[in-house]
């Protein structure tokens, strides 16, 4: 991509996908400057990620390192930067083009590199090696869908999969499928997204966010796709039915898609207002489409029934960790993969409720806010639940600890 990539990423800053500022990032070129003293780079591709890598960020931070956090998309970038400690700074990822690496890490010449779940690029590691800056995964993960695509590429996954220093994988089957790709040094610290504190939120705002909704039946569907909006807007109709004063929040995973969701919902007849706009929840709205980046915390601490998304699509579901924390009864469909562990966990401790289509969906919001000491006692379930597996972090923090140390020739 090299040549290319100035003009493939004002592409897609055309297209709204690339921060216009500081896009040059991307690039390879510095918008800060490099601290004096130990740097250890971090990087999540997405939101998820990289909010994952926050309980490490803190840590290092204390150790006295400095921490470079690298993410690839703007809602990331925006979110994480907020929430950084002193000490620790965003960047955006460079693009994995020869010469762009080359011109990231000949500036930050970071100590140690940890990449989150299976973020592996040809060209990084190639400059990593080359700089003998020893790769660690952290919170490792890998889909059955990718593992079967690198099962395939089996030559060139063997030369990736070897070059990761050490595999610090979130349980046994990820660890299992690192192992068979490859990787020497694999070992289970669990996942990362269990330690992830709640961001703070404001007071002001969830004071009045609940002087609207105290009178009002509630529910939220959180990180929704296309297609599922729809299922969702059904639902609202339903119960609306027996629940005049219904309201429905909806966050769709990519905010940008906030004024489409907004139109299937007026062509229904409904009355729909879009966080965007500057708009507040308020008596009259049926739909509320929270489509801006940070709000979730907030609407969490407010609603005690989620429904997950992408999970009634074939997309794997999206991570319930955040609102079980914050004590709410979880709604899922039945494509949840992506978080298997988390989903089954939850089940076991009868904090999460599975449904198989729209009319399940119904079904089950429509009993919960009928019964509302069952939706408390699932989200007292899910937030016992989601507690009892931190930890991460420390056992992360500890087999880093040659690296960070300096007992390892390769290391800091």
């Amino acid at each position: 991509m090299g040549r290319c990539a100035p003009n493939y990423l004002n592409w897609r800053v055309r297209i709204g996908k690339e921060d216009p500022v500081r896009f040059i990032e991307r690039l390879g070129q510095a918008g800060l400057k490099r601290p004096p003293g130990r740097l250890v780079w971090l990087h999540g591709a997405s939101l998820g990620e990289s909010l994952s890598l926050l309980p490490l960020v803190e840590r290092l931070v204390q150790m006295n390192f400095y921490v470079l956090v690298t993410t690839g998309t703007y809602s990331s970038a925006q979110v994480i930067s907020a929430r950084l400690p002193l000490g620790a700074f965003h960047q955006y990822g460079p693009l994995d083009a020869p010469q762009v690496i080359y011109s990231f890490l000949n500036y930050w010449r970071p100590d140690l590199a940890l990449f989150s779940e299976s973020e592996l690029w040809p060209n990084m590691i190639i400059g990593l090696q080359m700089r003998q800056i020893p790769l660690i995964l952290v919170n490792a993960r890998i889909s059955n869908k990718s593992f079967s695509r690198w099962r395939v590429a089996s030559p060139i996954a063997q030369q990736i999969f070897s070059s990761i220093n050490l595999c610090l994988a979130q349980d046994y089957t990820n660890a299992a499928r690192f192992l068979s790709l490859g990787t020497k040094d694999v070992r289970i610290t669990g996942n990362l997204k269990f330690d992830v504190a709640t961001p703070l939120i404001d007071m002001a705002e969830l004071s009045s966010l609940n002087q609207v909704i105290a009178a009002r039946p509630v529910w939220a569907a959180v990180s929704t796709h296309l297609s599922e909006e729809e299922i969702i807007i059904d639902a609202h109709l339903a119960i609306k039915q027996q629940r005049p004063g219904l309201m429905t929040f909806i966050i769709p995973r990519h905010p940008d898609r906030g004024r489409d969701i907004a139109r299937i919902a007026q062509l229904r007849g409904l009355t729909v207002a879009l966080r965007s706009l500057g708009v507040f929840p308020s008596k009259g709205i049926d739909i509320y489409i929270s489509d801006t980046v940070g709000e979730t915390a907030m609407i969490f601490r407010s609603i005690g029934l989620v429904f997950m998304g992408k999970s009634m699509i074939a997309g794997g579901g999206q991570n319930p960790i955040e609102p079980a924390k914050f004590g709410c009864a979880i709604i899922h469909g039945p494509h949840v993969e992506n978080f298997k562990q988390v989903y089954d966990l939850l089940g076991y401790a009868g904090a999460a409720t599975r449904v198989e289509n729209g009319v399940a969906l119904t079904q089950a919001v429509s009993s919960f806010l009928s019964h509302p000491s069952e939706m408390r006692r699932k989200g007292r379930a899910a937030k016992e639940a989601v507690e009892k597996f931190t930890g991460a972090s420390r056992k992360t923090i500890e087999a880093l600890g040659p690296y960070l140390n300096g007992e390892r020739g390769d290391a800091c």
